[in-house]
């Protein structure tokens, strides 16, 4: 048992060159391997996705990489890949890939987040909890936090403001990996360096990204066979609510027109769509008073992605309320109430309240990637209580799904992104 725990304590031994050089045409875009002095050695990399993979961070050193009339972003630009010692503020058990991947991709939705303080947790590339309010970073890690406690065990924190103590409070609550800001209050950074194996990283292009936002970056996805899709990276085109499109459909003559979003109805959905570039698709996104109250990724049908939200959002809430009123996680709840008759009636009643409750969706706005193909996921979402949707629109069947909201008591509001927000 102790050579398996070992594994993820080895370090992988990095067999990458120092440089790497590509040549797209006639330009070039030059990377140097990103290492680090800890310790007393030079480390690369902790390894890759898996403990059993070498691997190797490289920043692009020179670009002026330009395709299509557009010019993507080149050196003095980086974010996670130009890290050094003094940002590593902390090495902990010192990074691995999916460490510097899940900031990366809070960060890639933080670009769109610089008008309030926000506060995302990341696991396995996805956010499982986003939060932004006026009321301050503390206020916004707490509620990223409730927003989903099962999930955010282990995961990686980043935030768009400097880290005060209070946030730091609520950090040190629980267990994290990795935690990212552009900057520490010197007694939020002492009490977080009380969990001597945290990740803590320093990024002032944190600052700066609203900046870089309007710039693609040259996506690559590697294929089994060694091979290459190159991309524009995906630019969010819904920058303010005026940016929605009102929801509008024809069908045989007749038109179809949705209920436009209310200005908090509007401000929640342009948060749900900004936290929706970051999430594995097939996805949708519940968002209300600027909290994820149910994020559903990765499926292969709509439909189904809604009732994974739905399903989640529910056992999260019934688990905040066992461990406020409680102390306990659900699990410990549903364990403890197997020979516990007490227990088991406590459980009863937070079951009961969760399903009266419909798990904290009333009131939430949906955002999806894609289209809805057919009604039945809106109508899903409907049955929740939801007031306002935000999707792509372009299916066929728009007009339905324009009748499905239009027919809910109260009517519920939908828009139009005229992009979808695909991520694979």
């Amino acid at each position: 048992m102790s050579d398996l725990k070992n594994m993820y304590k080895t370090l992988q031994q990095d067999p990458f060159p120092e440089e790497m050089t590509l040549r797209l045409g006639e330009q070039e875009m030059v990377f140097k391997k990103r290492t680090w002095e800890i310790d007393g050695e030079t480390k690369g990399l902790r390894y890759g996705e898996n403990p059993d993979q070498p691997a190797a961070l490289f920043e692009l050193k020179e670009s002026e990489l330009e395709v299509g009339g557009v010019k993507f972003r080149g050196p003095g630009m980086q974010l996670v890949s130009a890290l050094t010692e003094e940002n590593m503020l902390q090495a902990g058990k010192h990074p691995g890939k999916t460490n510097l991947t899940d900031v990366d991709n809070a960060l890639n939705i933080l670009q769109y987040l610089s008008a309030k303080p926000a506060a995302l947790i990341l696991k396995h590339n996805n956010p499982c909890g986003a939060a932004w309010t006026d009321e301050g970073l503390a206020v916004a890690m707490k509620r990223a936090f409730d927003a989903d406690r099962i999930a955010a065990f282990g995961g990686a924190v980043v935030v768009n403001r400097p880290l005060d103590m209070a946030t730091a409070e609520v950090i040190n609550s629980a267990y994290f990996e990795v935690v990212a800001a552009p900057a520490f209050e010197p007694e939020a950074l002492e009490e977080i360096k009380k969990r001597k194996n945290l990740r803590i990283l320093q990024i002032p292009g944190i600052n700066d990204l609203e900046q870089y936002s309007r710039q693609p970056f040259l996506d690559i996805k590697s294929l089994t066979d060694g091979g290459m899709v190159l991309q524009f990276s995906f630019r969010n085109a819904i920058r303010t609510a005026g940016d929605f499109i009102p929801a509008m459909a024809e069908k045989d003559g007749n038109a179809f027109t949705a209920r436009q979003p209310s200005t908090a109805e509007a401000d929640d959905l342009l948060f749900a769509w900004a936290v929706e570039a970051g999430v594995t698709s097939n996805s949708v996104l519940f968002v209300k008073n600027g909290v994820t109250t149910a994020i559903g990724t990765g499926e292969q049908d709509r439909v189904g992605c809604v009732q994974l939200a739905i399903s989640k959002a529910y056992t999260k809430y019934a688990d905040l309320l066992a461990f406020n009123e409680l102390g306990k996680s659900l699990f410990e709840l549903k364990l403890a109430a197997r020979n516990d008759a007490e227990m088991a009636e406590k459980l009863e009643k937070i079951e009961a309240r969760t399903k009266e409750d419909r798990g904290g969706l009333p009131g939430s706005v949906v955002v999806s990637d894609g289209f809805f193909p057919f009604r039945d996921g809106v109508d899903l979402c409907l049955d929740e209580g939801v007031s306002a949707i935000a999707q792509p629109g372009g299916s066929i069947r728009d007009h339905e799904v324009i009748q499905a909201v239009n027919e809910a008591t109260p009517q519920v509001a939908m828009v139009f992104t005229g992009q979808r927000s695909f991520k694979h």
